[in-house]
């Protein structure tokens, strides 16, 4: 009597409907201001000739990443929210599963990369145009981009390959590896473990990469009490914000087995909706060149 499941059931953040029109208006809310902001960051480095350091290029992609992560999760959201019946198709869950973790690793491999990027402005000043010029930035994203891919086709794989009979109903607002193999008509302890693997030890890794480039960047300004330094150490502060709201939660729900603990679907609004939101707004309050360029900006369009 074994039949393949053809779609999954979103069982969402609640069943309440106050609750589920309260979450639609946060939410069209935190989506607006991921697209503006993110597309205005991207705009305002590209406009401004004087923003062309390594440090704005890689800042323009991670805004990019930013917008391709919450759209493969915030509009699939928006509308099951105003829906009755929040179904998704098999092949749909598949390609939302597979192009979250395909942007999210990107992400995170960017991140220690923009890590990496501060590490050497702030600890190695003098040979810094050397290191970070425009064709290892351009090698460097690219190599980001063909990590995430590497990661979520091995992700996807081994979802694929398991078989789903029932039951279907997924205990999220968006399909992910932890709740769609719990699924699973099998034992899924060996691929649980290979996931885990994957996932958990990638955001780990990165995690730690990045807190041993910041020691070495503390180190540095300790011993260095100029104004340029004590700069460069406040756009760090900002970035470490938003690696640790980004990184912690990931961390928690992909580094341990997934069919031994229940849903975290409130976690994983953290780093789909609230990482995105925070960094336009954190990249551009407290950077005074880009509100400056964005300043120039808004009043070339003016007139």
């Amino acid at each position: 009597n074994f039949s393949r499941v053809t779609e999954f059931i979103l069982l969402g953040l609640s069943d309440t409907r106050e609750l589920q029109i309260f979450f639609f208006a946060f939410f069209f809310l935190s989506y607006a201001m991921v697209l503006l902001g993110n597309l205005l960051i991207i705009v305002t480095v590209k406009a401004d000739p004087k923003l062309s350091s390594p440090m704005y290029f890689l800042l323009c992609n991670l805004s990019f990443i930013d917008i391709c992560c919450t759209s493969v999760t915030s509009p699939r959201m928006l509308v099951d929210l105003l829906s009755q019946r929040k179904t998704i198709a098999f092949e749909d869950c598949i390609a939302q599963l597979f192009f979250l973790h395909f942007v999210g690793a990107t992400e995170m491999f960017l991140l220690t990369v923009m890590a990496y990027d501060r590490y050497t402005a702030i600890c190695k000043p003098l040979h810094y145009t050397a290191i970070m010029s425009r064709q290892v930035c351009w090698v460097l994203v690219f190599a980001c981009w063909a990590g995430g891919f590497l990661h979520s086709i091995v992700q996807t794989l081994l979802t694929i390959q398991l078989p789903f009979c029932g039951p279907n109903a997924i205990d999220n607002y968006f399909c992910d590896v932890p709740p769609v193999i719990r699924l699973a008509c099998m034992d899924v302890h060996v691929t649980e473990w290979l996931m885990v693997s994957n996932s958990g030890l990638i955001s780990l890794a990165c995690f730690l990469v990045l807190v041993t480039s910041y020691t070495f960047i503390l180190v540095t300004v300790r011993v260095r009490f100029t104004e340029g330094h004590w700069k460069a150490l406040s756009t760090c502060a900002s970035h470490l914000m938003v690696i640790t709201l980004f990184f912690i939660p990931c961390i928690f729900i992909y580094l341990r087995p997934f069919t031994s603990f229940s849903s975290d679907k409130h976690i994983c609004v953290i780093y789909t909706v609230f990482c995105p939101v925070m960094n336009p707004l954190i990249y551009t309050l407290r950077n005074n060149e880009v509100k400056a360029s964005m300043w120039k900006l808004w009043q070339r369009c003016r007139f």
